[in-house]
């Protein structure tokens, strides 16, 4: 029941992540004329922050990391690494397969967030998240 409550809330981050990740490289392309492969990198950054937040409030809130904000902050983004090279490594082949994702990638940073999703639930989970708070 733990793990189907953690998903929910995990999904509900995404969610969230995916709404800035998305909507901070549509105005950046849009209405700042940023170069979407650069844009991008700024709206993943942003999104991931705001996952980390919510997760570690809500998601994994029964769970330690052992560090302190800062420190679980860096683990996080590095642990995110690996979801965010499948994330971008998506992202691209839908922008360079279709060309009119050029002038909408927020459709693409939907696509590859949705299949970056359960490799960073499970890394969150499993590696950071690890321990009950009750266990130390």
């Amino acid at each position: 029941m733990r793990l189907r409550r953690e998903a929910g809330l995990f999904a509900i981050g995404g969610v969230l992540g995916l709404l800035v990740d998305a909507g901070t490289v549509q105005a950046l392309v849009g209405w700042g004329q940023w170069d979407p492969y650069l844009a991008r990198v700024l709206s993943f950054l942003l999104a991931a922050t705001v996952t980390w937040a919510w997760n570690r409030r809500h998601t994994f809130a029964h769970r330690a990391s052992g560090h302190s904000p800062l420190s679980e902050w860096l683990h996080w983004m590095g642990l995110m690494g690996l979801g965010a090279c499948v994330n971008y490594a998506v992202y691209v082949a839908l922008l360079l397969s279709f060309e009119t994702l050029g002038r909408w990638p927020a459709l693409a940073a939907a696509a590859g967030s949705a299949v970056a999703a359960l490799v960073n639930f499970y890394t969150a989970r499993g590696v950071l998240f690890r321990r009950s708070k009750q266990a130390g």
